[in-house]
């Protein structure tokens, strides 16, 4: 996360709009030359384009910001236009002020990183040396990104969620060649608990029904509605006013949502990292039907609270980082029907049945009885 002064602020939305203005100019330019039946213009020669375009008069003002920010706004809208035409994406949407997310590319070349600051180019365009400060953006984390002359930096970007400015940047690491050869582990993911691993007897508990948590739902439940009531009470037909008092609220309520994002977020991330410590040989999840799941108007919030495909993207790429096997078990797979000893199928289940009993004398909790399984599933297929 950025740290921008007020003068950086305006200079970075300024930048974002530069980039916006490029986007839209080569989506329009690629609409009017495929109505006059021409053919698809490279980035190569909008961008020649581009810089004619630069020397005239009524656009000279682009000539302030970076060239390498209207460079990649045009190579990416040339992409979105081929990728509708291949048949892997949707027709690109003009980028609006209000809508879209404010943000640009930055220079692989230019771009600079120390300790607690980041580098970016022509923030200013003057040359002295206290004007130059400007350039120089503070780093809320210190030592976060690894800076050196023998760094290579990847596609840096910087954006802005609605509060604040963030930069992301790839770079790259060696491959960790350690293969692991512990017991492999099921991982049954639920609502009342967010995972119950085979291995571990505690189970990772649900983050959404802690006090802190609660506290804050209840704090935006109460905002929420006190913004629905300013609209209404300055509300003229099915016209809305948006006041000041309207723009204050609305701001306490975006930074409260990303305050329990971020909670949700950094606990997914302290869950995986923990079960990845362990450097298990495999980790078998299950392939839910969460669009199915959420069809049941009772349980629809707690299953979108959960975040179950951020819990495995997360644990998707750690394992692949770590050299661990992910193995997907199949969606009928019937992980809680079935006894983890004998192998016996329980078809009466139904989901209030916390505890599994078995006519071999297992007694067992539901869902500790689905990671076994799915535990057992995984060394199948391993052996197989």
């Amino acid at each position: 996360m950025l740290k921008p002064n007020n003068k950086q602020k305006i200079k970075l939305f300024q930048s974002a709009g530069v980039s916006r203005f490029a986007y839209n100019w080569t989506l329009s330019r690629q609409q009017e030359n495929y109505k006059n039946d021409g053919k698809f213009i490279s980035d190569s020669e909008l961008r020649k384009e581009f810089t004619k375009l630069k020397q005239t008069e009524e656009y000279k003002w682009l000539n302030n910001y970076s060239n390498n920010i209207t460079k990649q706004a045009i190579k990416d809208a040339c992409d979105a236009y081929l990728k509708f035409f291949k048949g892997l994406s949707k027709f690109p949407k003009f980028k609006s002020r209000k809508r879209s997310a404010p943000k640009f590319y930055v220079d692989t070349e230019k771009i600079q990183f120390n300790k607690t600051h980041v580098k970016l180019e022509k923030l200013t365009t003057s040359g002295k040396r206290n004007k130059q400060k400007l350039n120089w953006l503070g780093l809320c984390e210190r030592g976060r990104i690894p800076y050196g002359e023998k760094i290579k930096y990847i596609n840096p970007r910087v954006s802005f969620d609605g509060l604040n400015w963030w930069i992301s940047v790839g770079i790259e690491y060696e491959d960790t060649k350690e293969i692991p050869t512990n017991e492999g582990i099921g991982i049954d993911l639920g609502i009342e608990k967010l995972a119950i691993c085979s291995n571990v007897e505690k189970p990772y508990n649900n983050i959404n029904k802690t006090k802190k948590v609660k506290k804050l739902e209840k704090r935006k439940k109460r905002l929420q509605r006190k913004v629905s009531r300013k609209y209404e009470k300055g509300r003229e037909g099915n016209c809305y006013k948006k006041t000041n008092n309207i723009i204050k609220l609305e701001k306490k309520l975006k930074f409260l949502n990303q305050r329990l994002t971020n909670i949700r977020h950094n606990y997914s991330h302290q869950v995986t990292s923990e079960i990845i410590k362990r450097k298990p040989s495999f980790i078998v999840v299950e392939d839910l039907n969460v669009s199915g799941m959420m069809k049941n108007r009772h349980l629809s919030k707690a299953i979108q609270q959960q975040r179950f495909y951020e819990f495995f993207r997360q644990l998707q790429y750690k394992s692949e980082w770590n050299n661990i096997k992910l193995i997907v078990a199949d969606r009928f797979f019937p992980s809680s029907k079935r006894c983890s000893e004998c192998g016996n199928i329980n078809k009466d289940l139904k989901l209030k049945d916390r505890i599994y009993r078995c006519s071999c004398g297992l007694k067992i909790d539901r869902d500790k009885n689905a990671s076994l399984n799915l535990k057992n599933y995984g060394q199948l297929v391993i052996n197989q």
